[in-house]
């Protein structure tokens, strides 16, 4: 018993080091451009009975009421990124565009793979394509033309449109209409780092749509998204894991004195 309480109580040590692995990381993240804070999820292990519950008792008259099960400790079984709405920050920039509601904004890289951001932070490449600050391609890809030169006034609607004008004076022309993309099961996306998501199987298939459509947010031209983190609850939370943490070492620390105790009697 006292052996498997040592074993019980490391289940907990460990489960606490990820607890506190992601709340770090959290608090790292507390300035990241729509970053999503992130929570573990912990399940409990499988039990052994010392005594079966719903069994015939010894004089097989009746019906045991209760059993003896002993847990087996604890394991991660997520860890889940809580996709609540951040705050608003204004940036000026044209290109900086921030989702009001719901919705993804769709990524291409270089090899041709997607992926999908809350981050909206963009701006021009050579060729006059709106891309991420590492260069990736916002889909549907959008080109500006190459006449377009500092004096252009450059306009996003909250329905995607990019209108562009090449100088106060000149009419606004349509250059494309960015889209959203939503998901059945937004914590089955696979995040990848660089404020990049991957489609998984547990996040279903993506289902585009226009900005200001049921169910999808609205763009906010000169806006980022900032991060959700709470820095008072992740704190809090930081308290709390850290009292876990030390009462499973002390459970530890306790088993030991009892082991010694043992074999000092058996001597």
């Amino acid at each position: 018993m006292v052996m498997r309480s040592l074993s019980i109580a490391a289940t907990g040590m460990n489960a606490q080091q990820t607890n506190l692995d992601v709340i770090a990381n959290n608090i790292a993240n507390i300035n990241t451009t729509a970053y999503k804070r992130a929570r573990a999820e912990f399940s409990d292990l499988m039990y052994t009975a010392d005594r079966m519950v719903g069994v015939p008792n010894m004089m097989n008259q009746a019906t045991v009421p209760e059993g003896a099960m002993i847990g087996l400790g604890v394991r991660t079984a997520a860890v889940r990124n809580l996709h609540m709405q951040g705050s608003f920050i204004q940036t000026g920039n044209n290109f900086d565009l921030a989702i009001k509601g719901r919705g993804w904004f769709e990524i291409q890289d270089p090899d041709g793979n997607t992926f999908y951001t809350r981050s909206g932070a963009f701006n021009l490449n050579e060729n006059g394509e709106i891309v991420t600050l590492d260069g990736n391609l916002v889909q549907p890809v959008i080109t500006l033309p190459a006449e377009t030169g500092k004096d252009a006034v450059i306009t996003i609607s909250p329905d995607g449109t990019v209108y562009y004008k090449a100088d106060a004076d000149t009419a606004p022309t349509e250059a494309g209409r960015l889209n959203l993309i939503n998901f059945t099961n937004e914590a089955g996306l696979e995040p990848v780092g660089d404020n990049l998501f991957r489609e998984t199987q547990a996040s279903g298939a993506p289902i585009a749509g226009n900005p200001g459509e049921e169910n999808y947010g609205t763009l906010m031209q000169g806006s980022l998204e900032a991060s959700n983190v709470d820095p008072v609850k992740e704190i809090t939370e930081l308290i709390s894991a850290q009292r876990a943490y030390e009462m499973n070492s002390k459970v530890i620390q306790a088993a030991d004195e009892m082991l010694a105790v043992v074999s000092k009697n058996l001597r």
